[in-house]
C-alpha cells in the first residue's frame, strides 16, 4: 500500500521547510502527498520578510478535492495562519475519519511570527480533532499558559494539552539547554521519554515540519503512535546529519541515505 498523506500547510519559497519539506518527507518514505496550502511565504535560511495568507475556503476546498476524489490515509496539519483557517480546516476534519498529525506552527525558526495572535486561542477547536500534536516548547507556552523551563514543565504542559482535548502530545524538547534533547510522548494512559544526543549545527530548518510528516506517514501505514514517534524522530535526527549545508543561516535538512 501506498500510504496517501494530506498536508496542510503553508508554502517555503526556499524548500526547507513548509509543504515543500513535507512532500520530499512523504515521498522519500514512499507515500504520496497532496497538499491544500495555507499562505505563500517569502523566506529563506535568515527567515521570513513576507506571508500572503491564502482564503480559508480556498483552503477547505483544496482539501475537499484531494479527500473526495484520491482519499488520504492521513492528514498532516503545519501552517495555518489565521483564525479563519483553522476554523475551516476544524470543518473539513469534521467528517474525516483517519489520523490527523497537527502541529502547531506558530513562530518561524528565525524568529517570524505565522500565527495571528488571535487564532490561537481557535487552535483549542482542532486539538480535539488530531490524533497526535506535536508542539515545541514555545508552542506549548502559547497554548497552555505553563512557563516551560525543564522537563517537569513540558509533561506538565503536555498534560495540560490533554485537559484541553488534545488525544496525545507529542513534546519537542529541544529548544531546552544541554548536550541531550528529550521529547515525551504523553498520552491519557503512558508518558513516554525518548532521548537522543544533541548535534552542534545551524542545518535545523524544517525539522518540526520533518518529524510531523514522518509520523504522518507511520500512522498512514498503521503503526503504533509510539513506534510512529520513534521512527518520526530517528529520520529527523539522520535528515540533521544528512544536511547539505545550504544557505547562509538555518540551513535545510538533507535526505538519509
Amino acid at each position: 500500500m501506498i500510504p496517501r498523506v494530506l498536508i496542510v500547510a503553508g508554502s517555503d519559497s526556499s524548500g526547507g521547510a513548509g509543504i515543500q519539506a513535507d512532500l520530499r518527507t512523504v515521498q522519500a518514505l514512499g507515500g504520496y502527498g497532496m497538499t491544500a496550502v495555507t499562505a505563500i511565504t517569502v523566506q529563506n535560511t535568515l527567515g521570513v520578510t513576507g506571508v500572503h495568507g491564502v482564503p480559508a475556503a480556498m483552503v477547505a476546498d483544496q482539501m475537499r478535492a484531494c479527500l473526495d476524489d484520491i482519499g488520504a490515509d492521513a492528514i498532516k496539519i503545519g501552517m495555518l495562519g489565521s483564525a479563519e483557517i483553522i476554523r475551516a480546516v476544524g470543518d473539513v476534519l469534521a467528517g474525516v475519519g483517519v489520523p490527523v498529525v497537527l502541529d502547531p506552527v506558530m513562530v518561524a525558526k528565525g524568529g517570524a511570527a505565522l500565527l495571528d495572535e488571535d487564532a490561537v486561542g481557535a487552535m483549542a477547536g482542532l486539538l480535539r480533532l488530531a490524533s497526535v500534536v506535536t508542539p515545541n516548547t514555545p508552542e506549548l507556552v502559547a497554548l497552555t499558559g505553563v512557563e516551560v523551563e525543564d522537563e517537569a514543565d513540558v509533561v506538565l504542559a503536555a498534560q495540560e494539552l490533554l485537559g484541553q482535548g488534545a488525544r496525545a502530545v507529542f513534546a519537542k524538547g529541544g529548544h531546552l539547554e544541554g548536550d541531550e534533547i528529550a521529547d515525551w510522548l504523553v498520552t491519557p494512559l503512558a508518558q513516554v521519554r525518548m532521548t537522543s544526543t544533541r548535534i552542534d549545527t545551524r542545518h535545523t530548518h524544517g525539522t518540526g515540519c520533518t518529524l510531523a510528516s514522518v509520523l504522518a506517514v507511520g500512522l498512514a501505514r498503521g503503526l503504533p503512535l509510539e513506534q510512529a514517534a520513534r521512527e518520526a524522530r530517528d529520520y529527523v535526527h539522520a535528515a540533521i546529519l544528512a544536511a547539505p549545508g545550504f544557505g547562509q543561516g538555518h540551513g535545510p535538512l538533507g535526505i538519509p541515505k
